[in-house]
């Protein structure tokens, strides 16, 4: 066992086992991460909860290498998509057939026992984009398979020409012979749904942007510095989807007033002790002089400040923003070098 002695810190990473080093990633994650766990099964969870129980002093230095290597590996490992031809594949190979029925029985639950059913959950727009590149009759097949609200909203995306042909296919079609639906259901099955799977794959490297984004900066910093060494691409590629509060520089006054509204107002003098001048005038120049001088009084007030304090106030305020930029009701500019051409 890797486990520490009391008292004495763990400082070799090799020597601990798999949960060991999953029970420490967890662990630095924190509870903001805890949609992780929700991942495992009743055993992992387990086996995971027990050594994080007797995981004891793990050292800094452990805790950044293995988390610097959960970042490389997955980056490295690029996208995967699951499938419930994945899933039984991979269950039949270390469970009896009859189990692995009852599981994915399960999985599949009353509303998603057959494709059609899946189909009734897709988004109209993009069902009928890829509808729109198949023969009208095969149209006419998925069309009268789903429900008639669904279908109707389908149609009236489809090009009006092609839309006319399915429908006359429609008022044509009789009973469909059993190969037609089975060869019909295949086809979706094998390209349609991996690739609307595929779509909706989230990119490793923004989740770990917004990993970056809950840590405080000293963190933050310490494992970008490291990834850098290890994955440069990898490196870049989080930084540039990261959204800091520094970034609150990208918006215009007009946003910046908006955001100020829905700020609560204990977080602003907290968060603004520790921003850039310029970040601070950007503030300041959007507030009323008599609201300016309040908060730099507030500022003034709070004294010496613990700088956890200051990432917490900080991080709330980027949430609004991000929250305010996906309601639409702000925009921020995409890149983080936009100059302003008035």
């Amino acid at each position: 066992m890797a486990l520490a002695a009391k008292g004495k810190a763990i400082t070799d990473p090799s020597r601990l086992t798999g949960p060991e080093k999953a029970a420490v990633i967890l662990l630095s994650l924190g509870e903001d991460h805890t949609v992780i766990w929700q991942q495992l099964d009743d055993e992992e969870i387990k086996e995971i909860s027990q050594a994080m129980a007797s995981l004891g002093n793990v050292a800094a230095s452990v805790v950044e290498h293995l988390l610097v290597e959960f970042i490389s590996n997955m980056s490295g490992a690029g996208s995967i998509m699951g499938s419930f031809e994945q899933t039984q594949r991979l269950l039949a190979s270390f469970l009896d057939a009859d189990k692995v029925d009852n599981l994915m029985e399960e999985i599949r639950g009353p509303a998603g026992r057959t494709m059609w059913d899946k189909l009734g959950n897709v988004n109209e727009e993009v069902l009928a984009n890829y509808l729109k590149n198949e023969y009208p009759q095969t149209v006419a097949v998925v069309l009268s398979k789903v429900k008639p609200d669904h279908a109707g909203r389908v149609l009236t995306l489809l090009p009006d020409s092609f839309a006319i042909e399915v429908i006359m296919r429609m008022l044509r079609m009789e009973s469909v012979q059993r190969d037609v639906l089975d060869g019909v259901e295949q086809t979706l099955r094998l390209e349609f749904m991996p690739n609307l799977a595929s779509a909706n794959q989230r990119d490793s490297h923004e989740m770990m942007a917004d990993i970056f984004n809950s840590l405080d900066r000293q963190s933050e910093a310490r494992f970008v510095s490291a990834l850098e060494e290890r994955n440069r691409e990898a490196a870049d590629r989080i930084k540039a989807l990261m959204f800091t509060f520094d970034d609150l520089q990208r918006l215009t006054p007009v946003n910046v007033q908006t955001l100020l509204r829905s700020v609560e107002k204990d977080k602003l003098p907290m968060a603004l002790k520790g921003a850039s001048d310029k970040l601070r005038d950007l503030f300041f120049a959007n507030l009323s002089e008599r609201a300016g001088k309040m908060l730099r009084e507030d500022m003034e007030l709070l004294g010496p400040v613990k700088l956890r304090d200051v990432d917490d106030a900080q991080a709330a305020i980027v949430a609004m923003a991000k929250d305010l930029a996906s309601q639409g009701v702000i925009e921020i500019s995409e890149g983080k070098n936009d100059e302003m051409v008035f």
